[in-house]
């Protein structure tokens, strides 16, 4: 009988726990987007608040996707983030693209790509330490 190494195993583990903390964040996203959009169209709220909102929840669901794989695997809490914030913002940012057309980079797309990694190493280290 073939038995996977112990290292192995735990790669496995926290290869799964990084995608589950991403598709989490991004639901949080989603789901953050569509009661800003409602906030919006019937409110008063200009839509100059547009970039700020957009650079928060992309802060907050990243710091919450990270945290909950951090607390899951226990270890390597900055490196667990930032793997989170990472594949989130590049899951982000081919799908921003391929729907615009344009894969250009601007100031804005550089700001979120680091408030992605930071938000995503702070939630790590939470996550880790939370317990």
């Amino acid at each position: 009988m073939v038995r996977m190494s112990d290292e192995v195993v735990d790669y496995f583990s926290s290869t799964k726990r990084i995608i589950k903390g991403s598709l989490t964040a991004i639901i949080i996203t989603i789901i953050l987007l569509i009661i800003y959009s409602a906030i919006l169209t019937y409110t008063t709220i200009s839509e100059s608040t547009i970039p700020m909102v957009t650079l928060a929840i992309t802060g907050v669901s990243i710091l919450i996707g990270s945290q909950i794989a951090g607390t899951r695997i226990k270890r390597n809490g900055i490196v667990i983030g930032m793997a989170v914030g990472a594949i989130y913002i590049l899951s982000i940012y081919l799908l921003s693209s391929i729907i615009s057309g344009n894969f250009g980079m601007s100031f804005f797309s550089i700001i979120m790509m680091i408030i992605s990694i930071v938000a995503g190493a702070l939630g790590g280290i939470i996550g880790v330490n939370r317990g």
